[in-house]
């Protein structure tokens, strides 16, 4: 069983930036694709970023390029979110998630598609 908690949320004026923190209590982090999604107020849970477990290139949704980065640390098993450049529609609950194993570039995204999910930490954005 794979735990995860996030961390480093908070509110933050538009222009701000925060970075998120996922720390994972599995021993086998290191083989784990890592994902970031949020969900906002009334809205579906929607795909952020994810990184597979070798590192390499990561996947982004498209509202974030240019201003969010995804990262790990498998010797911390932790994997984080730096978000930049933050605007008022960032605003959402976001959440650490991790698949064991590979995932296809077209899969990523996809949230069923991971097996353990954190609590989530709220992110609020003024304008």
């Amino acid at each position: 069983q794979v735990q995860l908690a996030e961390s480093g949320g908070g509110l933050v004026q538009a222009g701000g930036s925060l970075r998120l923190s996922c720390a994972s209590s599995g021993r086998t982090f290191s083989t784990y694709t890592m994902g970031w999604f949020r969900q906002a107020p009334g809205k579906e849970r929607e795909f952020v970023a994810a990184i597979k477990w070798s590192g390499g290139t990561p996947y982004y949704t498209d509202s974030v390029k240019g201003r969010f980065t995804i990262s790990r640390d498998n010797a911390k098993n932790t994997v984080y979110l730096q978000m930049n450049s933050l605007k008022p529609e960032d605003t959402a609950v976001y959440y650490c998630a991790a698949r064991l194993g590979m995932l296809a570039a077209n899969l990523v995204t996809v949230y069923s598609n991971y097996d353990y999910w954190g609590q989530g930490t709220q992110v609020a954005v003024s304008s």
